[in-house]
């Protein structure tokens, strides 16, 4: 089973779709994150949780 990491990013209602979309771009593309859940409140704010997998390096025994 996977493990995960989250960050929860909120976004203001003032900032457009296309502002939003090159924001949660860059997260995934640099941070490697990716959309897991979005949340659009009743007045117009966003608040987004995004998802990367852990990776457990094993120690190496020789």
């Amino acid at each position: 089973m996977p493990e995960y990491e989250f960050v929860d990013v909120y976004v203001p209602r003032g900032v457009s779709r296309k502002d939003t979309t090159r924001l949660l771009t860059d997260h995934a593309e640099y941070g490697h994150w990716e959309l897991d859940r979005l949340r659009l409140d009743p007045d117009g704010s966003r608040r987004v949780r995004l998802r990367r997998r852990i990776i457990r390096q094993l120690r190496a025994t020789w």
